[in-house]
């Protein structure tokens, strides 16, 4: 009964499971790492963990670990893992585990890149996630309900494949659409500083959960506000891991996540003629033909061409320490992941 203390933060039969794996250990949940230690939910609450062994894999927010006592001695097999590219080299860097849904938040005070968002929701489909488009701060830059749908409209054509949110956190809009989709799930949030994360965070909450930023005038660009990664609980159920914002979206996936993302020419080439096709030169190339007819955006198959060669070429960098350390991980579906999309 002790350990319904952990259902807020999503404990499940599965993690039961797991934990039956490691007799004799508690449950947690990784809240926040802190370099040397983690800040660890259990049934006994909140409590301050030093990392006194080395784990493999290494926790990270999201992780659900086995204690003894409260010594952190094992993490529980990830359901997902969100990663990206490290900024500093040639490996990936852990953002959040056991993540079902990444908001990609794109404040509405900027131009909303769909490179960008591309290639976050590419991670989110590595990851087994499913990504959703949260634009923020509506109400105080777009006058209109007529500017709103035509911004959403926009994205629909050089995004076709992603949902679109438009919210306004302190004004209280799109937040209940919001509150149903992050339900019962593990939810973290990818986008700019002073993108809007942090206003996102603290009406999901309800509390003032995060400090707010200030942007500058003349690029909407905001200070890192939010300095680590930390998991909430949200009160109409499931949690929300919050993290600094990210410059730049470094790809470390597998290329079956960027067919995800770009599914709508995955779909077109089942019509190639060759299906090693390259959407080029080939001759009976549906995607191609899609392009000439104007059925399909140019700058939509130059996107996946550019994915493709990233993630590829990652694939091809990767060290042999890594390839078995993902090897270690469950496999990531992102087609599977694709199917939950609205449930």
């Amino acid at each position: 009964m002790q350990l319904l203390a952990l259902a807020p933060y999503g404990w499940s039969d599965r993690w039961a499971a797991l934990l039956a794996e490691h007799p004799g250990c508690a449950p947690a949940r990784v809240v926040r790492h802190d370099g040397s230690g983690l800040l660890l939910a259990t049934a006994d609450g909140i409590v301050a963990a030093p990392l006194t062994r080395r784990l493999d894999p290494p926790p990270t927010v999201g992780d659900w670990i086995a204690c003894e006592g409260t010594e952190p001695v094992a993490v529980l097999e990830r359901s997902s893992l969100l990663t990206r590219r490290a900024a500093e080299g040639d490996f990936s860097q852990a953002l959040a585990a056991n993540v079902d849904l990444v908001l990609l938040v794109c404040g509405l005070d900027r131009p909303v890149k769909a490179g960008r968002l591309a290639r976050a929701a590419t991670l989110a489909w590595d990851a087994g996630a499913t990504p959703v488009v949260v634009l923020t701060k509506a109400l105080r830059t777009l006058e209109t309900e007529a500017a709103r749908d035509a911004v959403v409209a926009e994205l629909a054509e050089s995004s076709p494949t992603l949902r679109v949110l438009v919210t306004s956190a302190k004004e209280g809009l799109g937040l209940e659409p919001l509150r149903d989709l992050a339900r019962d799930k593990t939810v973290t949030m990818l986008g700019e500083s002073g993108a809007g994360k942090s206003s996102l965070l603290n009406a999901l909450t309800g509390e003032e959960s995060a400090t707010i930023g200030a942007v500058r005038e003349g690029d909407a660009k905001g200070r890192h506000t939010t300095t680590t990664r930390e998991l909430y609980v949200l009160p109409t159920g499931g949690t929300l891991i919050d993290s600094p914002g990210i410059r730049s979206v470094g790809l470390w996936v597998d290329p079956d996540a960027v067919d995800a993302t770009y599914e709508d020419i995955d779909e077109l080439a089942t019509g190639c003629k060759f299906a090693n096709c390259e959407h080029d030169s080939e001759p009976s190339c549906a995607v191609r033909d899609a392009v000439d007819a104007g059925t399909l955006l140019e700058s939509r198959l130059d996107g996946w061409r550019a994915l493709h060669r990233e993630a590829e070429a990652g694939a091809l960098r990767a060290m042999p320490h890594e390839k078995r350390r993902r090897d270690k991980q469950p496999a990531r579906v992102p087609k599977e992941a694709q199917k939950r999309k609205g449930r």
